[in-house]
C-alpha cells in the first residue's frame, strides 16, 4: 500500500533545498502525485501536466512545420521538473537529439534514479542527455559555453523553455536579462535560421516581453492552454509562446 505522503528525497542546492515528495490525494480518487518543491515553493507538482506537455506539442509542430522531412531534429529543454516536456518531445521520432538543461542536480539524480515516474524513459533513451548547468547562463554562451557541453557550436532546431513562473514572476531576479531583447537575440545565436523557441508561461500574454520577441524574431504567436485545476474547482489557463527565427 502506498503511504498517502512521503518525502521521497531532500537535497541543499545553491538556491535552497529541494524537496521530492508523493502524496495521495484522496479527494480526487486517491490519485498519486509528485510534487517537487523549492523550500516552501511548488516548482512542479504532476497533478498539473497540460501546458508542459502543451508545450512541447506546439514547439516541435512549429519545428517540424519549419523544417519539413527533417528527421534529424536537435532540440533543447530549459528545466527538467518531472520530465513531462521533455517526455513529449521524444514522442516525435522527428527528434534525433534532446539536451536537458537543469540547475538542480538532485532533480537530475531523481531521473536517473528512477524515483520519478518518468525518470527511468529519459534516462534510458539514448536520444536524451542531461546537461547540469545554468540555461540562462549557456543561452547567452557565459564562459563560451553553450547548451551542449561537448559542442559550443553546436546549432539547434528548437529551445523549449519551463523554468521560471513567467517572464515577469521570477524564480531568480538573475534570469531577467535573458527575456529583455538583448539576450534573447544573443540565445538566438544557437538556433539554425528558422529555428524555434517556445516558453511556458503561467500569466497571461505580457505586452512587455511581446514587444521584446516581436524585435528578434520573425513571427510570434501567443496559445492560451486550458486545463482543469481540481484545487480551485474550475479551469485554469497559462500560456505558450512559440518564436521563429529569421531565415
Amino acid at each position: 500500500m502506498i503511504p498517502s505522503f512521503a518525502i521521497l528525497d531532500s537535497q541543499s542546492t545553491p538556491i535552497g533545498e529541494v524537496t521530492l515528495r508523493r502524496r495521495t490525494m484522496m479527494t480526487l480518487d486517491n490519485l498519486v502525485i509528485h510534487e517537487i518543491m523549492l523550500g516552501t515553493e511548488f516548482l512542479m507538482s504532476s497533478l498539473f501536466t497540460v501546458v508542459e506537455e502543451a508545450l512541447s506539442t506546439l514547439g516541435i509542430a512549429a519545428t517540424e512545420k519549419a523544417f519539413p522531412g527533417n528527421e534529424q531534429l536537435n532540440v533543447v529543454v530549459g528545466g527538467l521538473g518531472l520530465g513531462y516536456t521533455a517526455k513529449i518531445a521524444l514522442d516525435h521520432d522527428s527528434v534525433s537529439e534532446l539536451i536537458v538543461v537543469d540547475y538542480l542536480q538532485p532533480v537530475i539524480d531523481w531521473h536517473q534514479a528512477g524515483l520519478v515516474p518518468l525518470g527511468k524513459g529519459l534516462s534510458d533513451d539514448p536520444r536524451c542527455s542531461f546537461e547540469h548547468g545554468d540555461f540562462f547562463k549557456r543561452a547567452v554562451q557565459a564562459e563560451g559555453l553553450g547548451f551542449d557541453s561537448k559542442d559550443s557550436d553546436k546549432k539547434l532546431h528548437a529551445i523549449l523553455l519551463d523554468i521560471d513562473h513567467s517572464p515577469a514572476h521570477l524564480l531568480n531576479e538573475q534570469h531577467a536579462s535573458f527575456y529583455l531583447e538583448d539576450g534573447l537575440r544573443k540565445m538566438t545565436e544557437q538556433l539554425h535560421s528558422g529555428g524555434i523557441f517556445a516558453l511556458w508561461s503561467d500569466d497571461p500574454p505580457e505586452e512587455n516581453f511581446m514587444n521584446a520577441l516581436n524585435k528578434v524574431f520573425a513571427s510570434v504567436e501567443t496559445h492560451i492552454v486550458p486545463f482543469n485545476n481540481p484545487i480551485l474547482g474550475r479551469d485554469s489557463e497559462s500560456t505558450v509562446y512559440v518564436a521563429t527565427t529569421h531565415k
